[in-house]
């Protein structure tokens, strides 16, 4: 039987007013342990754009001079969200939202029934389903990780890791030391704190980093996925168990898990 939308998808919708504040939608987030917030008009609810923790990460808010941390302090949702938003009826096949996920690189949809809108569904939802779903897993994380890794010393100021980020396209960092063994990992979310009062530029990725969470080459994407969904993580650094100190060999991201479910074969796609 063929999976649809709303059968994933998560229902109801956390929004928040045009008109607040960075910090304050730094502080919704956090406090929803959620990545992105619908930005609806007050009068009417009417969704009007989504701001996410990597739209907060891609503005100049990290900058340490005075000018341009005051006028961080002046914009709102309305002024960093993404728009239009791209929305999915709650009847389309699973596999059609993966698609669209992936040609588009965003992280979620907005989903309606009858151009109402009625849910989100992300990408953190098609990990879940991964790691619920109880067929065996054909493929390991080598059979869809990715070989390329964005790494810094654990002396790197923060402002730098930042920008390096935006410029990338990654929402992290993997901290690292002189022999290359991982040593934490610097997200998007790890500097959403600073997104109110900015950044002292005496600030390293080492003070603010979270241990690196790590999966065997050999592991199943189901493992992975179950890893995700445990520890809230989006990524994880691919290692092999033989050999835990050497270099890591990749990351797999809950991206790299989506695209399996859109590849044609995938048990998704039966």
């Amino acid at each position: 039987m063929t999976k649809l939308v709303r059968d994933l998808m998560h229902p109801g919708l956390l929004t928040c007013r045009p008109d607040v504040a960075l910090g304050q939608v730094a502080v919704m987030l956090t406090h929803h342990h959620v990545h992105a917030l619908i930005v609806a008009d007050r009068d009417d609810g009417r969704p009007l754009g989504i701001i996410s923790d990597y739209d907060l990460l891609a503005g100049e808010w990290l900058s340490v001079d005075r000018e341009s941390l005051a006028t961080m302090r002046k914009l709102t949702a309305s002024d960093l969200m993404s728009h239009p938003i791209d929305t999915v009826e709650a009847s389309m096949p699973l596999t059609e939202a993966a698609h669209i996920l992936l040609e588009k690189d965003i992280n979620r949809l907005l989903v309606t029934e009858n151009g109402k809108p009625v849910g989100v569904i992300s990408v953190s939802d098609f990990v879940s389903s991964i790691a619920k779903e109880e067929k065996p897993q054909r493929d390991t994380v080598a059979d869809v990780m990715s070989d390329a890794i964005l790494v810094c010393r654990g002396k790197t100021p923060l402002t730098s890791a930042a920008r390096t980020m935006t410029q990338a396209g990654w929402r992290s960092v993997l901290v690292v030391d002189a022999k290359g063994k991982p040593q934490g990992v610097v997200s998007g979310k790890d500097l959403i704190p600073f997104v109110e009062n900015g950044v002292n530029e005496k600030l390293t990725v080492r003070d603010v980093m979270h241990p690196a969470l790590t999966i065997d080459i050999h592991a199943s994407l189901r493992e992975a996925a179950e890893l995700m969904i445990q520890k809230h993580h989006h990524r994880l650094v691919v290692i092999d168990d033989s050999d835990p100190e050497a270099f890591p060999l990749g990351i797999i991201s809950s991206f790299d898990i989506v695209a399996e479910m859109a590849r044609t074969g995938s048990i998704w796609q039966t």
